[in-house]
């Protein structure tokens, strides 16, 4: 079971790229969980104001916003 926790370590790695950007295909290899749920997770993440979504690549991506 994929947890919110694991998309955030994903996405940030605090000592060397603390504003990294992720698309969704790549949180997706990564963490090889179900689309759907992944993008629950997503969604509330950034209802939380904890991720936003940006474009990368001309892809949806991913970014921390809050620690």
């Amino acid at each position: 079971m994929i947890k919110k926790v694991d998309i955030l370590n994903f996405i940030t790695d605090f000592r060397k790229a603390p504003n990294e950007i992720k698309s969704l295909s790549e949180l997706k290899a990564h963490l090889k969980a179900d689309e759907t749920s992944l993008l629950t997770l997503l969604e509330e993440m950034k209802q939380l104001r904890t991720l936003r979504e940006v474009e990368k690549n001309n892809e949806r991506a991913f970014q921390v916003a809050a620690k």
